[in-house]
Order: structure tokens, then C-alpha cells, then sequence
């Protein structure tokens, strides 16, 4: 079943105000357009954990979870970023990252809690300190017009794999270059490219 992704919005009647005639709708501010991706992002990596539960690798601990999560939601930063880099300008950009980085960090707090898994108290603050260390650590590598480099794609592999702490899941390196990461790009590209408006 494909992944449905929030890239329209919509608002209650109570929300929307009278409108005079020739009056157009009221653009969405940058900050909003963040929240969805963030909100997305959260989706996607949510969604591509559980396929590769369902590939049969092995998640034997809450704080497994949160480490291969962490590592899925930095990639699809990273990826945004990129896709909006010579499209949106330094501050237009930061705007975005941290306001879609806010959303994500915040959907993914909620639903952890719901689904009962032990969210440890200074798990906001490692996850940010671990998105600002992928920034530097991805910058090493390349990504053109055809999406991320294989230094790139191997580094998400190698990162995903260390998470969950090897084990039965040597192949997670493959599978998660192969499998998992050309998915994440077509799910990140629809969704900055059609919740910002831009060429992706």
C-alpha cells in the first residue's frame, strides 16, 4: 500500500475567513510548509522501519528503535536539504531545516509515547546534537542532479547498520542502500516538491 503523505492544505470553515471578491487564497508562510515536511519526513522514515521489519531484520530493544529511527529522519534532512540548495537562500533554507527538524522531533516524540516505547528524557537533545553531527558528516559526500552519491547512499547503509548494533542484520547495509533508500528519495521529492513548490 503506497504511503499517503500530506501535501495539500486544508482548512475548517470556522478557519477560514470571509473572502472579497478577486481575492486569492492566503499563502501558506515557509514556516507552515516546514511543519508539513517535518511532519512527512516522520511518515516516510516510520514507514520504511517497518518494512525492514517486515524484511525480517531484527529490532531487539526500544533504544535500537530510536537509533535507527534517528539515523532514517537525518538522512531525509539531509536530503531535503539538499534538493532545496540552490533554490531557497541560506536563511530561507536554515528556516525550513529547523522548522521541519522542530515538527519531525515533536510528531516523532508522540508517537513513540503512544505506542509505549520508553523515550528517554534527554532524547530531543541527543537527536539534535546527532542531526548537526550528519550535517557535517554528509557534506563529505556527493550529491548531484541524479540524488545522492554511493559514498553517500553507503555512509546512510553503514549508519543504519551500526544502529542496530549488528547481529543477525549484516545484510542491512545492502538492503537499506538497495532497497529502502531509493524508496526514501521518491517519498522526500514528492513531498518538497510539491508541500514547497519547488523543482526537485
Amino acid at each position: 500500500m503506497a504511503l499517503r503523505l500530506k501535501t495539500k492544505f486544508h482548512k475548517s470553515k470556522r478557519e477560514r475567513p470571509p473572502r472579497r471578491r478577486g481575492e486569492g487564497r492566503r499563502e501558506k508562510t515557509l514556516e507552515q510548509r516546514a511543519g508539513v515536511v517535518g511532519y512527512n519526513i516522520w511518515k516516510a522514515a516510520f514507514a520504511r522501519f517497518q518494512n525492514m521489519e517486515k524484511a525480517g531484520f531484527r529490532f531487539d530493544s526500544d533504544d535500537q528503535i530510536l537509533a535507527v529511527m534517528t539515523e532514517l529522519v537525518a538522512f531525509m534532512v539531509q536530503i531535503t536539504d539538499r534538493l532545496v540548495y540552490e533554490q531557497l537562500d541560506e536563511t530561507e533554507r536554515k528556516l525550513l531545516i529547523t522548522g521541519a527538524t522542530s515538527k519531525l522531533i515533536e510528531t516523532m516524540e508522540n508517537n513513540l509515547r503512544e505506542a509505549a516505547t520508553e523515550v528517554p528524557s534527554d532524547y530531543r537533545s541527543r537527536l539534535i546534537a546527532t542531526l548537526n553531527q550528519r550535517f557535517q558528516d554528509y557534506a563529505e559526500f556527493e550529491y548531484d542532479d541524479t540524488g545522492p552519491g554511493y559514498g553517500f547512499l553507503r555512509y546512510f547503509g553503514e549508519r543504519v547498520f551500526s544502529a542496530m548494533a549488528g547481529g543477525d542484520n549484516k545484510w542491512a547495509i545492502e538492503h537499506v542502500m538497495e532497497i529502502e533508500a531509493p524508496e526514501i528519495l521518491k517519498l522526500v521529492k514528492k513531498s518538497v516538491g510539491e508541500v514547497l513548490g519547488v523543482r526537485v
